[in-house]
Formats: structure tokens, sequence, C-alpha cells
């Protein structure tokens, strides 16, 4: 099996709780790193929603560009409602990728777009929030993945720990 490597590639991003999560998403959905431009979101950095604190498992890093230092087998994938983008439904992810999302007030530079491997865009009336596409984005990866982690197991570790809802067999509803 090829070795995964999801890292998502934030464009100046403004709003401290979508970064935070973001973060929580890339937790969730086992991404590698978070990479951000830009100095809007350093001025008010704070997890306010990154309530797993997965910046301590997973790095969240300033870079001057999303696009320097990718490993040469690494896609890059932009993810904007762009003229002639495919629909996140038809999309096949690579194996090694990084997910470019714009700003929430703005859109990818173009320059980005133009290296692009993929663009695509989430099939939605209206535009979602950053971080809700950020969500949508790594589940499609998953739902289509061979390898998803699924059972009993997965979901006693993932859950709240006041969560202790089972659902009964049929039998037992007749």
């Amino acid at each position: 099996m090829k070795e995964s490597r999801t890292v998502i590639g934030l464009i100046n991003p403004k709003s401290p709780e979508n970064v935070g999560a973001v973060m929580r998403a890339a937790g969730c959905y086992q991404a590698d790193a978070v990479t951000y431009t830009g100095v809007r979101y350093d001025r008010a950095m704070k997890f306010t929603t990154d309530t797993k604190t997965m910046v301590d498992n997973i790095p969240l890093v300033n870079v001057e560009c999303v696009l320097d230092d990718l490993p040469a087998d690494t896609k890059v994938v932009c993810v904007e409602l762009a003229l002639g983008a495919t629909p996140l439904p038809y999309f096949e992810h690579p194996e090694k990728a990084i997910y470019i999302f714009g700003p929430e007030d703005g859109s990818i530079p173009q320059a980005i777009a133009d290296r692009a491997d993929h663009v695509v865009y989430v099939p939605t009336v209206g535009c979602m929030n950053l971080a809700a596409t950020v969500n949508v984005l790594l589940y499609d990866r998953l739902a289509k993945s061979d390898d998803m982690m699924q059972g009993d197991e997965l979901i006693k570790q993932s859950r709240d720990n006041r969560n202790r809802l089972k659902v009964k067999a049929c039998t037992e509803m007749a």
C-alpha cells in the first residue's frame, strides 16, 4: 500500500475560530499537517474551537507560500467555487495531496490555481465557510478511501465520554 499524506493549505485565514475548527477536522480525519500564509491569523491566534488541542499533534505552520517545499509526488488540489472546477463527488483523491483553501473573504490566487493538478468544488447552493468546507473535503477523502477505520472500537475511542448510546438489535425493537 502507498503511503498516504494529507496536508491542508490555508491562504491568509482571518478567523481563529475557523483555523481552530480546521485543526479539529485535521485531527478527526488524520491529516498530517496544516500550513497557512499571511499575518491575519497570527494577530488573533487563539484556538477557541480546537477543543481537542490538535495543534499539539498536528503541525500548524506559517509559510510564505503553501506550495514551497512540497515533495515532488504531492498533488496540488485547490478547493474553490471556480469556473471549470470538478464537482467533489466525481473527484478521485490522490494518495499524497495538499488541499488548498482560500480565505474566508476572498479566493485562492490565480497563480496558485494555475499550478494546481486539480481544482474541485463542493456542489452547494451558496458558499460554505472555511472550516465546513475543509470538513466536507476530508470526509469525502475518507469515504472514498480503501482503508477507512470503522466499528465499535473506533466509536468508543472517538465519542464524547458522556455518550453511552447503543443501537438495539432488530429483534429487541420488535
